[in-house]
């Protein structure tokens, strides 16, 4: 009996197995072989017992899941064979700092699974590619028209002009520990703010680890090193449990803001009592998940972790083959 178009590649509550190779990717839950698309902990965990992802990426799960046992780095661009006759290669996702799509190949079909992507520039990751595939597996964490994210250039001007209006005090900038906190940072590097950046004790290791691994972040100061008056006219960078926490009454009469594509959602920032909304994402907004759909060219789409009705509703108003996944253990993070 014939075999079924890609029976091979699975869906199954916990993450994609992968059938012939007997491996899973993003699984939820500790397995025997996991190819693991990014480090944020919706991806990534510990305890597997072969853990195969970007060398940045293992790096970053040494420091946050204590992994380092059965670590097998695979860099962008590079193929390797998996038992079975699957065929893995590791596909830049301009997520974050080591993200990356895994583009499987087996009995001449091929299947891309996104992990979580943006289409922006960011100068913390190399830019996502666009990879033709027979199956396209794709995040829809802004799966809405409403979230359209607009240029960076934009929040980093709202920020430094609101910096400038009160040079006696700082800004608190609510930024996710890994990605988004050193991805605000480059940027206002690049918009050509220079002062020191201090930051929340909880940011300092994922800040040196994408230092070690080539991204610029200047300089670099603790709030536990300074004293309040040091730190009027400067950025403060925390993450987003500290923006309302004990902790920020060290801070010298801090405006409060928060890095987040959910900010596009006013209730969100009202809920966080942030004064200077920042929208920020480092996932696809509803126009880049639509029109990379549209440039991959699949032969069917496949829809998770976010909203994946809208998306299914627009793939089927277009003729385009789509259909939804039910994982657990996806999460919104703090985007």
């Amino acid at each position: 009996m014939p075999r079924a178009p890609f029976s091979w590649i699975k869906p199954e509550p916990h993450g994609i197995y992968v059938e012939p190779a007997d491996c899973w990717v993003d699984p939820s839950r500790a397995v025997d072989k996991a190819l693991v698309t990014h480090g944020h902990a919706d991806h990534a965990r510990g305890g597997h017992g072969k853990t195969v992802a970007t060398p940045e990426t293992l790096a970053i799960m040494e420091l946050r899941y204590a992994t380092r046992d059965g670590a097998t780095p695979v860099e962008y661009g590079e193929t390797i064979r998996l038992p079975g006759g699957v065929d893995a290669t590791y596909i830049p996702a301009g997520h974050v700092l080591g993200s990356a799509q895994i583009l499987l190949e087996h009995a001449g079909e091929r299947v891309v699974i996104t992990g979580d992507y943006k289409r922006r520039a960011d100068p913390t990751c190399p830019p996502f590619e666009v990879t033709p595939c027979d199956i396209f597996i794709t995040e829809a964490t802004f799966g809405l028209p409403v979230f359209c994210h607009p240029p960076i250039e934009d929040e980093m001007a709202k920020l430094l002009d609101r910096l400038a209006a009160h040079p006696d005090r700082c800004v608190l900038v609510g930024a996710y520990a890994l990605g988004k906190a050193q991805r605000v940072i480059a940027e206002l590097r690049a918009a050509g703010h220079s002062q020191p950046i201090y930051l929340h004790g909880a940011m300092e290791k994922m800040c040196r680890l994408y230092e070690e691994h080539g991204v610029d972040l200047g300089e670099l100061r603790l709030v536990a090193d300074a004293d309040k008056d040091a730190m009027r006219g400067h950025i403060v960078v925390c993450p987003p449990s500290a923006l309302n926490d004990r902790w920020s009454r060290r801070l010298p009469d801090p405006i409060t803001a928060m890095a987040s594509g959910w900010m596009r959602i006013r209730q969100r920032a009202r809920q966080r009592n942030v004064e200077l909304p920042l929208v920020i994402s480092d996932h696809a907004d509803w126009g880049e998940l639509t029109r990379t759909i549209e440039e991959v060219g699949a032969q069917e789409n496949w829809i998770t972790h976010g909203r994946e009705d809208a998306l299914l509703r627009w793939c089927q108003l277009h003729q385009r083959r789509a259909r939804a996944l039910a994982l657990v253990g996806y999460e919104d993070e703090d985007d």
